[in-house]
């Protein structure tokens, strides 16, 4: 898969911090000689457990993974605005032109609970983020698509597709929304020479599952940490490995499908 994405443009949004899924992504998306145009909200970050990065040096790390002729760009964009889906699309495209893929990475954590704790606030501000912008951002990126060989379209789901989330709620409904989409938007794209595929990344470790920066007390991590049949967490590069195969010609023959990258993670 040497240079398999030369020429090609690619959008990878929550690219703000250096252990995160996002950051994996892009990686391998230069390593492959796509051209980058890289999302972020450090704010998001800043309020969490794990804390933010340094934008210019996240921006300058995935520069130096460029290959010869490709090119990045960035833009710091809340999501969670009406048209921020919008925005995204329009200024990848002003930054590079035309725009090949879009990789909807981006979440909203915290500000969640058990059904019995919920609030018609939590759910929307996670509606907003996780649902809407991320189907408003992929109409936009049809619109300007011009048929060629190679759009893509990748959307992340969670474990609520095998398994429930108790205490995430609000994340759960708006994660498990992108997956039951998919077909029904896949079928839509595929006209376009778009493909659509969402990719449920597992229990990876970005700093949440670490005791020092955990979201949840260290009994939770334990516990999690005992379905994993490996012994460990996830890293951020296990799922950016399937979504880099996707992206490319190879993965040309998957259209539609909510895939699990788990590492044989069992819930029960």
């Amino acid at each position: 898969m040497e240079s398999s994405l030369a020429g090609r443009t690619i959008v990878v949004t929550g690219v703000s911090r250096r252990r995160g899924i996002g950051y994996a992504v892009a990686s391998r998306l230069a390593g492959l000689g796509a051209s980058l145009f890289l999302h972020h909200y450090a704010p998001h970050d800043a309020e969490q457990p794990w804390g933010a990065d340094s934008i210019d040096d996240v921006v300058a790390s995935l520069r130096g993974r460029l290959r010869d002729g490709a090119t990045l760009a960035h833009a710091g964009i809340d999501l969670a605005r009406h048209d921020g889906g919008e925005q995204l699309i329009a200024e990848a495209r002003s930054a590079l032109g035309h725009l090949d893929g879009l990789v909807c990475n981006h979440a909203k954590s915290g500000g969640d609970g058990r059904l019995d704790e919920i609030t018609w606030e939590d759910l929307d501000a996670h509606w907003q983020v996780n649902t809407r912008s991320t189907v408003l951002a992929t109409k936009h990126f049809a619109e300007q698509h011009d048929g060629r060989k190679g759009g893509r379209v990748i959307w992340m789901t969670s474990g609520q597709v095998a398994g429930p989330m108790t205490g995430e709620i609000a994340y759960a409904a708006s994660k498990a929304a992108l997956a039951g989409l998919t077909a029904s938007v896949a079928d839509h794209l595929v006209d376009r020479r778009i493909l659509l595929n969402t990719v449920n990344p597992g229990p990876v470790n970005t700093g949440y599952l670490d005791d020092a920066t955990a979201d949840r007390p260290p009994e939770t991590l334990q516990e999690v940490l005992a379905h994993c049949p490996s012994g460990r967490f996830g890293e951020p590069d296990d799922p950016a490995r399937l979504i880099a195969w996707l992206l490319s010609d190879e993965g040309r023959w998957m259209v539609g499908q909510v895939l699990s990258t788990e590492g044989g993670f069992r819930r029960w």
